[in-house]
């Protein structure tokens, strides 16, 4: 299988977390939340910020892996979070890509408001809130991957 992904956009610390502020700019109007779930792994820095900027102390995951690397798998639910059906809940993900992983995270949670970062054309749909549309063809070097984990293996 060919590698889809024509495009490389490398990402800073300093630009991640000024998109994440602009993001929680975006989510103040969708206020109040009753609780903050963060999709992770990718999700955990956004969150981390939109939490912050938007004063919400009730954070909880929904852990879903479906990438290894720049393969895609099928998704698997390794945590789901204790949110109920979603009804005032704000998920944070870096990123929706194909649209995979929101489609569990909507099917686990189908009232939740779902924001990313960043957006892709598939998946767009999927997000209520997002701040930078990138290509289909374009893979994301978010600044956390920007060297290999300590403990090897899986990103």
């Amino acid at each position: 299988m060919s590698d889809p992904y024509r495009h490389s956009l490398a990402v800073s610390w300093e630009e991640f977390h000024r998109l994440s502020r602009l993001l929680s700019e975006r989510l103040l109007e969708h206020a109040p939340w009753r609780m903050l779930v963060a999709v992770t792994r990718g999700g955990l820095v956004p969150a981390a910020i939109v939490a912050r900027e938007l004063d919400l102390r009730v954070v909880d995951t929904l852990c879903i892996a479906s990438y290894d690397d720049r393969t895609r798998g099928a998704p698997e639910v390794l945590k789901a979070a204790g949110a109920g059906d979603g009804d005032g809940v704000l998920v944070v993900d870096d990123l929706v890509d194909t649209g995979v992983t929101a489609r569990v995270m909507r099917g686990l949670l189908p009232k939740a408001h779902f924001a990313t970062v960043f957006a892709k054309p598939e998946g767009r749909p999927l997000v209520d809130t997002f701040v930078a549309e990138v290509g289909q063809d374009t893979w994301i070097v978010f600044p956390w991957d920007q060297h290999p984990p300590l403990a090897g293996g899986r990103r």
